[in-house]
């Protein structure tokens, strides 16, 4: 295994006409690390990833694989390197078992799993046989992991791979992540699903509009991340909301829907000795939760907006539409 990070790139670039896809990201990915790139639609994430596997031509910046310089189109140089970006494609006319089958052909030597081994990984042993085209969205990406896993890689890029995904799948999904980088494999994964991102990975990115606006592992999130505010139902809200004025909270009066609700916020000490305080003013907290994640939190306070807005989908539109007349041009 490699000393240094399997993956490397350095001051990535993207521009489609007046539209600055990527600005200058540079980042690092140890072996057996999960990477997280955490961003609104349109942030810059999917171009980002096609320079990394080479589908697209960065306008400047470099990218290195396992040390080795990787050129856009340049096959050999990834060899180690699997995944995919977007919703994975295939013949919609063939079973899943015969689509992975002619993927791990195609691959040569580089075999890692074999067909049969990577559906059961991804739960579709059961379906091996039917055609993808019967498949739901969120069975497509499960195939595309599948599909991901029959390559001998170092490293796996992931674009949303549970979007569409049921809740016990997308668990799945995550106990494979971090089963895979248990083995040593190092893993990029897109998403604006804050509490995946915070589940599964030991570092993470904050792109936004394009730039790098935040970079670190969990400890660094919790330590940059602002105040977490809190949720407190109690017995007398106008009470309540006047003690936690005067122990330094930031307070937010009820306004959430019928139920009446006074959202706090501050640090651990001045939110424990406030509910202490209300209980000594006899005031009955009925209930008492975390706001945002502090993940979200960062997020909000570096973007503006919550991840799940989809506030730069017309540029994510505009982006794709630009890379596909390039490669159609490149072509």
């Amino acid at each position: 295994m490699p000393d240094g990070p399997v993956l490397e790139t350095r001051g990535l670039r993207k521009r489609f006409g007046d539209l600055v896809a990527v600005d200058g990201i540079d980042l690092q990915i140890a072996p057996g690390s999960v990477h997280g790139l955490l961003g609104r639609n349109g942030a810059g994430k999917t171009t980002f990833m096609r320079m990394v596997l080479g589908l697209l031509a960065p306008d400047a910046g470099a990218v290195e694989v396992l040390g080795r310089p990787a050129a856009p189109g340049d096959v050999e140089a990834r060899r180690a390197v699997s995944g995919f970006v977007e919703e994975p494609r295939f013949y919609p006319y063939l079973s899943a078992r015969r689509n992975l089958e002619l993927l791990s052909r195609l691959d040569g030597s580089a075999v890692g799993a074999t067909p049969d081994e990577a559906l059961e990984l991804v739960d579709l042993a059961a379906r091996a046989r039917d055609k993808v085209g019967n498949f739901s969205t969120g069975m497509r990406q499960r195939l595309g992991i599948a599909a991901a896993l029959l390559r001998s890689a170092r490293l796996v890029l992931l674009d949303e791979p549970t979007i569409g995904l049921d809740p016990a799948n997308a668990r799945a999904v995550r106990d494979l992540v971090r089963e895979l980088a248990g083995r040593g494999i190092a893993l990029l994964l897109s998403s604006h699903n804050m509490p995946e991102v915070a589940e599964v990975c030991d570092r993470l990115t904050i792109v936004h509009r394009g730039r790098a606006v935040w970079e670190g592992d969990q400890a660094a999130l919790h330590a940059a991340a602002p105040d977490p505010a809190y949720l407190v139902w109690t017995s007398d809200d106008e009470r309540a909301s006047r003690l936690a004025a005067e122990h330094g909270l930031a307070v937010t009066a009820p306004v959430r829907s019928a139920a009446r609700v006074v959202t706090i916020q501050g640090d651990d000490a001045a939110r424990d000795a406030f509910v202490l305080e209300l209980a000594r003013s006899g005031v009955a907290v009925r209930r008492l939760e975390p706001d945002v994640s502090p993940l979200e939190a960062l997020f909000t306070s570096l973007t503006g907006a919550p991840a799940g807005d989809a506030a730069d989908a017309p540029a994510a539109e505009d982006a794709d539409d630009a890379e596909d007349l390039e490669q159609e041009d490149a072509a």
